[in-house]
């Protein structure tokens, strides 16, 4: 038996995340704390910091890397389907990333190359050691070459802007132009390999990666809202997205992602950041993969397969490695995995990630517990705010 959340501790985590929203760190945000079937939303603050409008829980909210954790789910069904296998080389369905180069060096230009020791496998696109990524090496001034190439690609490796304005095919046509920046299994990197697994699990499911995870996911659970794209009568259930400007230092509403632009369907579905998504539909997925791949008596996904995303694939090395994206956890696959007791949790096993927007899901099976908290600001992820968020979450039990 998991024990209920608590009223003290709620109360804790409400006047916690009020106290923000008071100081005029964010407008608002919605928490979910889950335990069993106790289940407590908290809608605080407002949609915007001009309006009115109270936040509310049916909100949509641009999930951004939260994203990563839905394609690695439907990239495991079709690992269960037997459409792919995770120590199959990539080359099979992305002929363009056959016969891959490799950097000498990771500042050296682009024709200083050697071949890659093994291919690219589908585990190392999931478990993001595909040898490709972000760089946050902190003192690389100018950027690499290699990091200048993708960028006249039009090559969208990250934030802030979600949607890259190719095509999928077009998209990996152009990456397969650009050499390795390290081995195949070598790195953990940020990134890339969930833009190539969005192009490789379409292929595998013969159908678009929005239709994939529609069909496999989003129907089956009941996720209603959740999409690359929506309805546009459903806009105004669209908070506004706020990053600070670092040089005037004030939270500034950003044009990068206006609703209007989530009302059609982008050239590239990119399972990295592109979803929407309500706190009551992710909070169906993330019961799922609590529950083992079965979610109200039906088996989505082998038990197996959760085992593996939701267990450390990285060596020490690699986590250290990692840099601050990471912070020290493991990574299995899609998704991070918590190695060591820390403040949230004093046995290891919690999962989850942080989505780039304000957005964080964890489960801790060592407690039944659920734990999603939705904001359209950026700085929460930096200011301590989803830290704070995690701890009382992890807490919320206790009187």
């Amino acid at each position: 038996m998991h024990r209920s959340n608590s009223r003290a501790g709620l109360d804790r985590l409400h006047h916690a995340m009020a106290a923000r929203v008071a100081k005029g760190e964010l407008p608002g945000l919605v928490t979910l704390v889950a335990r069993g079937d106790d289940v407590a939303v908290d809608a605080i603050g407002t949609m915007a910091f001009d309006g009115e409008e109270p936040m509310r829980r049916d909100a949509i909210f641009r999930i951004a890397s939260l994203t990563k954790p839905v394609l690695a789910v439907a990239t495991m069904m079709l690992v269960d389907d037997g459409k792919l296998a995770l120590d199959e080389p990539v080359d099979r369905l992305a002929p363009e990333l056959a016969d891959r180069r490799v950097l000498r060096r990771i500042d050296g230009p682009l024709d200083d190359t050697v071949p890659a020791n093994r291919p690219i496998t589908i585990e190392d696109l999931l478990s993001f050691r595909m040898g490709y990524g972000m760089v946050f090496e902190p003192s690389f001034e100018p950027p690499y070459p290699v990091i200048n190439a993708a960028a006249e690609l039009e090559l969208v490796m990250g934030p802030p802007d979600p949607r890259t304005p190719h095509e999928p095919d077009e998209w990996m046509r152009r990456f397969a132009t650009l050499p390795l920046m390290y081995q195949p299994g070598e790195r953990w990197q940020y990134n890339a390999g969930a833009l190539v697994l969005s192009v490789v699990a379409a292929r595998a499911a013969g159908q678009s990666l929005g239709d994939l995870f529609r069909t496999r996911l989003f129907e089956p659970l009941g996720m209603k809202d959740t999409g690359f794209w929506m309805p546009a009568e459903r806009v105004g259930r669209l908070p506004g997205f706020y990053m600070t400007n670092f040089e005037t230092g004030k939270l500034e509403l950003q044009t990068l992602s206006p609703p209007s632009e989530w009302t059609t369907p982008p050239p590239f579905p990119a399972g990295t950041a592109g979803l929407l998504s309500t706190v009551d539909d992710y909070l169906a997925f993330a019961r799922m993969l609590l529950d083992k791949g079965v979610y109200q008596g039906e088996r989505l996904l082998s038990e197996r397969s959760v085992e593996l995303m939701t267990s450390n694939r990285l060596t020490p090395e690699q986590i250290a490695g990692a840099g601050p994206v990471l912070g020290g956890r493991g990574w299995g696959l899609g998704m991070a995995v918590a190695v060591a007791p820390d403040e949230v949790s004093a046995v290891p096993g919690r999962y989850g990630w942080d989505g780039g927007s304000g957005t964080s899901w964890f489960n801790d099976p060592s407690q039944g517990l659920i734990a999603i908290v939705m904001t359209q600001t950026s700085d929460f992820m930096f200011n301590g705010g989803m830290a704070e968020f995690a701890r009382l979450a992890a807490h919320s039990g206790e009187e």
